[in-house]
């Protein structure tokens, strides 16, 4: 990479925040903005086409989440490194960030400095995380709940009734009422919906 700009590649649902991306990071000599793309769906058609160094991936985006998105990129392209930002600080996804091979996990409220700063260091082989999501990362633990018990709440908050999970994972209707009394157990919840929010707080689904 050395004697030619980064190539990045910015993905944000969020115009405004792309565009404000793209402007800060076009002021460094050093990088040089490839692809921007508006949906977690066209990350890796678009690091397929330009083959970017480090992609900046918004975590919450529509089509597929930054994290899913991230997977799919470091699978197919381990070149390519991934930086994560979530602008929830308490979101605790970090341990799927670094399960889906992410080597940056920042707030968006950073400073310019320390973004420009995270990306040169992820290009280089560099793990960065902001220290306050560690903390909280730390606090949360890592994930509690079984593939099985993922899978369920992720019907749940897609709106699928017990009787109709059932049906979609060929379980019985009192089987799944059973994991979703120990979901909801393991989450302190005291309902399906509450399971489904706290879970996504902690950065378990």
């Amino acid at each position: 990479m050395s004697g030619r700009p980064l190539k990045l590649l910015i993905a944000d649902d969020v115009e405004l925040v792309a565009e404000a991306f793209e402007a800060l990071l076009g002021t460094e000599p050093t990088f040089s903005v490839v692809a921007r793309v508006g949906r977690g769906d066209h990350v890796l058609p678009a690091v397929e086409k330009y083959r970017p160094d480090v992609a900046l991936l918004d975590v919450d985006m529509p089509g597929a989440t930054g994290i899913e998105a991230a997977h799919l990129v470091t699978a197919k392209y381990p070149d390519c490194k991934v930086v994560l930002l979530t602008a929830l600080p308490g979101s605790g996804h970090l341990h799927r960030a670094l399960k889906a091979g992410a080597s940056g996990y920042l707030v968006k409220a950073t400073t310019g400095a320390r973004l420009i700063a995270a990306i040169k260091n992820v290009a280089t082989g560099t793990i960065v995380i902001d220290p306050q999501l560690a903390a909280d990362a730390l606090r949360s633990g890592p994930n509690a709940l079984s593939e099985r018990e993922q899978e369920i709440l992720r019907l749940v908050d897609r709106g699928l009734s017990t009787r109709a999970i059932a049906t979609e994972l060929f379980l019985s209707h009192g089987t799944v009422r059973n994991y979703l009394s120990t979901v909801m157990a393991k989450l302190g919840a005291r309902s399906r919906v509450e399971a489904v929010r706290v879970a996504h707080r902690r950065g378990w689904l």
